[in-house]
């Protein structure tokens, strides 16, 4: 039996519970979310600048590669939720006692993001409060209460009320000393839209990009509908159909989801920051296909190898991987080393920069920086130790 600690992470008992347990996990969902939080933890620390341009988030409008890292790890959560929940009720825990031990760990989590936010230094004028683990945090309690206490139909009617509930805000509500978008404002202008508003209203100060935040207050709201289409996509996991079945109505509704993103991105542009309607389909589109490419190779068809251990690593210690990555990284970032550099930019310059292109120095430097991370997580997994919600 594996050691645990009760460190929050939405993985939801990602951890192995022996071999009778891991027989009926999906092991598609442990790789799929390791590939997520190591492409995370690159374009997090992709060495700077010159980084080739999908190792970036898009400026404003737009997509890139690096853009579907969270949404995928959201849509992961929603998923799981739907195995760990039935799971924990199967071995007799009453929905009442379940829903507050969800929201106890949705807390810690939220408390641990605000640390790896502002680590080393805890600054309370400049602490941002906000962030990706506290936005997984609310999206998970949320979804987590849906789904314990109602059905697919609830999860469907919350799911588009939260796409085009934002549209609407987004697109007609006027915003104060601005005016109505698009006819007083550009749609989605920067910094004179309703999300950076009430941003810089209630967390003036704290936010990530001063006048505003990626993972802001109103944004939360489309960010909650990813967390249910997930949800949705357990529900059909779980199901009685066969394995093919299964892969191709996940191939289906991912290409319709790309389609419908695209199609509302003329109204309602695809904007990461923003989290809009447009993006939450493209993106649950996508990681349909990626879930879907995922279940058929490693749970339908058992190609399993050591390939898949290099995913599992990161995959069953998720949160503990980025929390890892993220604290190392504002080290790096945050104490000076000699010449005035950081020593993230010392290392760079005299580790990277002088192997190769800026594009392919900014690529060493991001998957050198993945190895570390994963050789600490590998000495977690090889003990046994995989930190829990």
């Amino acid at each position: 039996m594996a050691t645990t600690a009760n460190l929050p992470n939405p993985d939801l008992d990602s951890a192995a519970r022996g071999s009778a347990s891991a027989s009926r996990r999906l092991l598609s969902l442990d790789v799929l979310r390791g590939l997520t939080i190591a492409f995370m933890i690159m374009v997090n620390n992709n060495g700077g600048s010159g980084a080739w341009k999908e190792m970036h988030h898009a400026a404003w409008n737009g997509f890139t590669a690096t853009d579907l890292v969270f949404p995928t790890f959201l849509f992961v959560v929603g998923v799981s939720l739907v195995f760990s929940t039935e799971a924990r009720l199967r071995r007799g825990a009453a929905p009442r006692h379940l829903a507050w031990h969800m929201l106890t760990r949705a807390v810690v989590l939220f408390v641990f993001g605000i640390v790896v936010n502002n680590f080393p230094y805890f600054h309370w004028v400049h602490m941002r409060f906000y962030g990706v683990l506290q936005r997984i945090a609310i999206c998970y309690v949320i979804t987590s209460i849906l789904a314990l206490w109602t059905g697919k139909r609830i999860w469907i009617t919350t799911a588009v009320a939260c796409l085009v509930g934002y549209w609407i805000l987004m697109r007609y509500v006027p915003v104060p000393g601005f005016g109505v978008p698009t006819h007083d404002i550009p749609l989605l202008d920067p910094d004179r839209n309703l999300a950076a508003w009430l941003d810089r209203k209630l967390l003036a100060g704290h936010l990530y990009e001063g006048t505003r935040d990626p993972e802001g207050v109103i944004s939360t709201i489309p960010a909650v509908a990813t967390s249910l289409l997930g949800l949705l996509t357990g529900d059909w996991l779980r199901s009685a159909r066969s394995p093919r079945s299964k892969v191709l109505g996940m191939l289906s509704l991912g290409i319709l989801g790309v389609i419908a993103g695209e199609t509302f991105n003329l109204w309602f542009p695809i904007n990461k920051k923003l989290w809009t309607s447009s993006f939450v389909l493209l993106t649950v589109g996508l990681a349909l296909l990626c879930l879907a490419a995922s279940y058929w190779i490693v749970d339908a068809r058992k190609w399993r190898g050591r390939w898949t251990t290099f995913f599992l690593v990161f995959g069953m210690n998720a949160i503990a991987a980025y929390g890892f990555s993220e604290l190392i990284s504002h080290c790096l970032d945050r104490f000076s080393a000699a010449g005035g550099l950081t020593w993230q930019e010392w290392l760079y310059q005299h580790g990277f920069a002088p192997l190769a292109s800026p594009v392919n120095a900014s690529l060493l430097y991001g998957i050198s920086y993945v190895l570390m991370c994963w050789l600490a997580m590998w000495v977690l997994y090889r003990k046994g130790i995989f930190l829990k919600i």
